[in-house]
């Protein structure tokens, strides 16, 4: 997922935020992971990287997230990506129910 900044008065094009499986395929990209691939070699070759989850910024470790999926294996990288998107998204639906979560939500940034 991606969400885009609040515009800024200088004329230039602000960037998106990537996060939840954007953010992590990002990473999969600059590390080239070759499939098939399992948990504990992603982690190696990703080096466990904190992965965004919303667009307010807030991350969690990758080991974290392959943790609760309990798969070891992934043959493809739309797999991965089809596993670990509940996860982000439970992640996600947890920080905006939060009372911090929720004064985000009426801040105008």
């Amino acid at each position: 997922m991606g969400v885009r900044p609040p515009q800024n008065d200088d004329g230039d094009e602000p960037e998106t935020i990537s996060f939840g499986i954007a953010a992590l395929d990002a990473h999969l990209e600059r590390a080239d992971v070759e499939f098939p691939v399992g948990a504990e070699t992603l982690l190696e070759e990703l080096g466990d990287p904190e992965v965004a989850y919303d667009a307010a910024g807030s991350t969690v470790a990758l080991s974290d997230v392959l943790d609760e999926i309990h798969l070891q294996q992934f043959e493809s990288e739309q797999e991965l990506l089809n596993a670990l998107h509940p996860v982000f998204e439970a992640y996600r639906e947890r920080a905006g129910n939060s009372i911090l979560g929720q004064l985000r939500a009426l801040l105008p940034f």
